[in-house]
């Protein structure tokens, strides 16, 4: 025989699916190939008939509904597909077998108890009442079918709900039953067999499975295919991970590791039948035929990747025995797992510290409370005298399984899966590795779960692209360039830095819009205002909080003073932040030094290039700086575009108001200058640059000098001050002529010198670096001890939505080339 098809019980659930499964049982027979086919029960049926036996060993039995469901199920698909001249041999047929089934329930109910033998007899309802019902139509439709009761040809023990099978009699059974009738497409019932008496048994978990792999390893086919609901084994659970996909090919050993650990396409030891005959089995999609699947074999073809798949155990507990008495005791193991062999308790994953201190095991946390009594009553000696210090149970956990023979091939591979989850604030539990290399298993938060196995999946299966979550809290004029330029770049970020950025929420002072999905950039301010929420920043962070991507960072593009007592929330939730908004590096010492030291323990990034320079490389260049071991004797700078604007243009002969007139005009200004003048922007910006050399400077320590007399300060309204500032002009001409006359020009300098920091109005020759300025640009100088003859300058635009977009950008960037 050429091979076994097998359905499970989604592919004979509904009109639609049987529908399929004609036709794929067709497109075979057309084909001329020698083929048999297994079924299971309807979707569901099992389960209504294990309720059904449930009920009816109780005193007031109400089955009747159950059963009624079960038969009109079963005659919807025979009105469906049979012609009416048809249909009543076989709506007489499932009557009876409806018939029987109500009197194995009215036995039930009689001695008010259902055994393993008697469920049997009842669960083997759904796969003859399928069967029979594709055999019906198959056989109206003119196909050579031949119905199969397994229970004539599987023969087994009678351990009943796991039977075992007799493999000399069956196989004798099944060659000489399909010699027989050569030419028939046999369809069998799966799951059921019987024993030496004739009584009905069940094979058990995956039981349809076996059934078609005893056939196929009897009959010597050359391949198994099993028909389920999806495209076959995928790389990770596709509901959690959305970028998953079909593996092509796998081993038994992979396969048999990942269902373990909770992937459910298959039950690989229901297919040892199969496998022990080296028979490949093809799982295959009944929706989707045309798809290739997964072949599971023993020696599968090469892979691409260093990993085969990722599975998980959603809820679990992790139970820790530990205590000095246990170094170097012989035995304490073996006691353990033999008293939770005894009491029939399943350990999903064992982990032992080397110096045997401790055993940690994971197991199903609806046992935990029956493993701590357990566990309590024998070792009651130990812990009463110290040497075990207790039972420690930790639940709300879950474990995640890295599969894949690529491992053994490959280093550093425990190495990246632990440096993908670290950096992502991922903590590890528990970790275990089978000698063999071809399982890694990490126990974490089940918070975590989604995030962890997200990670992992970009990492190993799209390591070449690390997907960045965007959060943009500040949609005006740097936020839509800062998008425009996200979008721009796509293409380049994509090919050379291997990053692709998703802006997941946009937020503005007006509305709000969070979408897990991602957000298209170029729609993104569009969709804000058409689906955007009212503005909540509380709900905004809560909800990005809650989401809990991998790779997230929120990037603050406002001028909000409130908005930095965020930041420590979103560092605690491993979120990093990008940011131009200067108040949370300068307001006081100790919530800078907090910031800091949280960002740094949780490995998220806190970066704001654009602090002190808009787009210029002042913070990235000063930390470089005393990364490579330099010391700084000086820092000065001009700060503000603003000032730098006003004293470039005032020259002898000019008038100040003038100049400054001209200022406003051109948008230079704020709408009252005398916030320019103030000198505060300027003192922010030196008070940053003093804290990241490592001075525990605070604002009160900065010496700021007066521009303006006291009138021009205290003017009731911007006009009242332009008209002081016209009264003293002369105070301004002479600071410029006295200058001038010493060939020198007036600079806004803020100075970093001895622990001090100055601000005020210099004067400077043509030898300092500040005497050529040109614009608004901005000039800061390093003075250093290898840059101490010649300072290290960096000059430039210090201000503008372009350049300051520019620079979140690039520490946008940054964050992604440090994840990748």
């Amino acid at each position: 025989m050429e091979k076994i098809l097998k359905f499970g019980g989604t592919s004979c659930g509904s009109i639609e699916s049987i529908q399929s499964v004609l036709t794929i049982i067709e497109s075979n027979w057309k084909s001329s190939s020698d083929f048999a086919v297994v079924f299971s029960a309807m979707g569901g049926v099992t389960n209504h008939l294990l309720e059904a036996g449930t009920l009816a060993a109780q005193p007031k039995s109400t089955v009747n509904t159950l059963i009624e469901t079960i038969e009109t199920r079963h005659f919807d698909v025979i009105k469906h597909f049979i012609p009416v001249t048809g249909q009543s041999q076989v709506i007489a047929h499932v009557r009876t077998l409806v018939n029987e089934l109500r009197d194995v329930l009215k036995g039930i109910n009689l001695i008010k108890e259902i055994s393993p033998k008697t469920s049997d007899l009842l669960v083997s309802f759904g796969e003859r009442l399928s069967t029979y019902l594709i055999f019906a139509i198959l056989q109206q439709k003119g196909l050579p079918v031949l119905y199969v009761d397994a229970r004539e040809i599987i023969k087994t023990n009678s351990a009943f709900s796991h039977s075992e099978v007799n493999f000399a009699e069956t196989n004798a059974l099944i060659n000489s039953f399909f010699e027989t009738n050569k030419g028939k497409i046999g369809l069998v019932t799966g799951f059921i067999a019987s024993n030496s008496k004739g009584e009905t048994t069940t094979l058990g978990r995956g039981g349809s499975d076996y059934t078609a792999s005893v056939l196929g390893a009897a009959l010597d086919v050359k391949e198994i295919e099993i028909w389920t609901d999806v495209d076959g084994m995928m790389t990770s659970d596709p509901r959690k991970v959305k970028s998953a996909f079909t593996i092509p090919s796998i081993s038994y050993a992979e396969a048999m590791e990942l269902t373990h650990f909770g992937a459910k396409v298959i039950y690989p030891p229901s297919l040892q039948p199969a496998f022990a005959k080296n028979i490949p089995i093809r799982v295959l999609n009944t929706f989707n035929p045309s798809f290739a699947g997964t072949v599971v074999s023993k020696e599968p073809t090469g892979s691409p990747y260093i990993i085969t798949g990722i599975s998980s155990i959603d809820q679990l507990a992790l139970v820790n025995l530990q205590g000095s008495g246990m170094i170097g005791v012989a035995g304490v193991s073996a006691k353990l797992f033999t008293v939770l062999a005894r009491e029939k308790i399943s350990v999903v994953l064992i982990s032992q510290a080397s110096s045997e201190h401790s055993i940690c095991f994971a197991i199903d946390p609806a046992v935990s409370e029956k493993v701590r009594k357990v566990l309590e009553k024998e070792f009651a000696t130990e812990m009463a005298a110290g040497d075990i210090e207790g039972i420690d149970i930790q639940k709300d956990l879950s474990v995640i399984a890295v599969v894949g023979e690529g491992m053994r091939k490959h280093t550093g591979v425990s190495g990246k899966l632990f440096s993908s989850l670290g950096k992502n604030g991922i903590n590890i539990v528990a970790t275990a590795q089978g000698s063999s290399e071809l399982n890694i298993s990490v126990v974490i938060e089940n918070k975590d779960l989604s995030k962890a196995l997200n990670v992992i999946h970009e990492t190993f299966f799209f390591s070449q692209i690390k997907t960045l979550h965007l959060y943009l809290v500040g949609a005006g004029l740097i936020g839509k360039t800062l998008l425009e330029q996200i979008i721009g770049q796509e293409h380049y970020l994509a090919k050379y830095k291997g990053i692709r950025i998703r802006l997941i929420g946009i937020a503005n002072s007006r509305k709000q819009l969070i979408q897990e999905e991602g957000i298209e950039l170029d729609k993104a301010l569009d969709l804000l205002n058409q689906r955007g929420q009212e503005a909540d920043l509380a709900g905004f962070i809560a909800q990005i909080k809650s989401l809990n991507l991998p790779n997230s960072i929120f990037a603050d593009c406002t001028a909000n003073k409130e908005i930095y007592t965020n930041y420590l929330g979103l560092f605690q939730s491993n979120i990093s932040v990008v940011t131009p908004n200067k108040v949370a590096n300068s307001g006081p010492y100790e919530l800078y030094a907090q910031l800091h030291q949280t960002a740094l323990a949780k490995g998220v990034k806190f970066l704001y290039e654009t602090n002190v320079g808009a787009g210029l490389p002042v913070i990235n260049t000063l930390q470089g700086l005393i990364a490579s071991g330099d010391r700084f004797e000086k820092i000065e700078g001009i700060l503000s575009g603003t000032l730098s604007f006003l004293f470039n243009q005032f020259k002898p002969g000019k008038s100040f108001g003038e100049v400054l007139r001209t200022a406003k005009e051109k948008g230079y200004t704020e709408p009252d200058p005398r916030e320019d003048l103030s000198g505060m922007d300027v003192a922010r910006k030196i008070l940053i640059l003093s804290r990241e050399i490592g001075m525990k400077l605070e604002f009160s320590d900065i010496t700021i000098e007066k521009i303006i007399p006291p009138a021009c300060e205290a003017a009731p309204s911007v006009d009242a001050f332009f008209e002081e500032i016209d009264k003293a002009n002369d105070f301004f001409e002479q600071l410029v002529n006295e200058a001038a006359s010493k060939g020198e020009v007036l600079r806004y300098i803020a100075c970093l010198e001895n622990q001090k920091i100055t601000i005020g109005l210099r004067s400077v020759g043509p030898t300092h670096p500040f005497y050529q300025m040109d614009g608004a640009d901005n000039v800061i100088a390093f003075t250093t001890k290898r840059y101490h003859d010649r300072p290290l300058v960096i000059k430039g635009p210090g201000a503008g939505a372009e350049v300051t977009a520019s620079g979140v950008f690039a520490d946008i960037v940054s964050i992604g080339s440090h994840l990748a």
